[in-house]
């Protein structure tokens, strides 16, 4: 496989558990990684995407020497590469989100109900990305699938299954590749979480017209199992052929009535990736990430991976 994982490096505890992930992601493919540092022209402009406010200062200078040497020395098998770039932080980061295979961004972990800190530049590198992108919070334990174990280095026990998010209307090819993918090179179980609401209770009464949702014969009147069969046989179809393309990857299926933002930061407990898609939007103005994206970007207790689609 061609590219590279490419992944910001500032010295912080965020950037640190954004570049061994992103390490232990290169490992996986198979591919070099790119550390970046980007250096504002005028330090006090600094809005680093994935630091606190404390550890700002430091995009001043250059990457850490010591943090680069230490990833080589955890993982000297791994391609490392290192590099400063003057502009802004936005600007630069959105431009190698456009072009990268993977990029990895930091976020302040602050866990419970008050989730990730992602800061304006971060939202905005996500919003306007054409590949996908990850962001990952310190603070892993071991058999979290991150890559970090509690030394720093890698991780020894088995990967947790991979999470992808998916709509049954419009389901996209590279959204599911990607999580198949993810939960291939892991030799994780991929468990595939699709959420949908009921129709209001008052038309339930009334007789469906033809072709309705879902099919049901002209005199019956649907129930909420009925739908909930509908939506398991619809999840399972829309997953054979990638079952038949990936035979290796152990898929589990989740439906459930309500908002997918919920079901799916409930699966990221349990998860050591967590995979959902964002529609891009043409438009250079404003944050496209949308609900679902937005809200597992604060709350997931797992790497969250936008996969940007038509």
């Amino acid at each position: 496989m061609n590219g590279t994982v490419t992944a910001g490096l500032d010295g912080s505890p965020e950037s640190a558990a954004a570049a061994e992930w992103a390490a232990g992601e290169a490992l996986l493919r198979g591919v070099p990684l790119r550390l970046v540092h980007v250096r504002e022209k005028e330090p006090h402009l600094v809005q680093a995407p994935f630091v606190g406010t404390e550890t700002q200062h430091e995009w001043t200078g250059g990457i850490p020497d010591e943090a680069v040497a230490a990833l080589r020395e955890r993982h000297p098998e791994l391609d490392v590469t290192a590099e400063d770039v003057t502009g802004r932080p936005a600007e630069v980061l959105q431009g190698i989100a456009r072009s990268a295979d993977l990029l990895v961004l930091g976020s302040r972990g602050l866990g419970g109900v008050a989730g990730f800190l992602v800061g304006s530049v971060a939202l905005a590198t996500v919003a306007h990305a054409t590949r996908p992108t990850v962001l990952v919070r310190p603070g892993a334990t071991p058999g979290s699938g991150d890559g970090a174990g509690p030394d720093g280095g890698p991780a020894a026990a088995p990967y947790r299954e991979v999470v992808l998010g998916l709509e049954l209307h419009r389901p996209c090819e590279e959204l599911i590749r990607f999580a198949f993918e993810a939960a291939g090179r892991r030799t994780a179980p991929l468990r595939v979480v699709h959420s949908y609401r009921l129709p209001p209770a008052e038309t339930w009464g009334s007789r469906p017209a033809a072709g309705a949702y879902p099919p049901t014969t002209a005199d019956v009147v649907p129930s909420a199992a009925d739908f909930s069969r509908y939506e398991e046989r619809a999840l399972a179809a829309a997953l054979e052929p990638w079952r038949t393309e990936f035979p290796e990857v152990e898929v589990a299926e989740r439906c459930g009535v309500g908002g997918a933002a919920h079901h799916l930061t409930q699966a990221s407990a349990g998860a050591s990736l967590v995979v959902v898609g964002r529609r891009i939007r043409r438009s250079p103005l404003g944050t496209h990430i949308g609900s679902v994206a937005h809200a597992l970007l604060h709350h997931s207790a797992a790497p969250v991976a936008v996969v940007p689609h038509d």
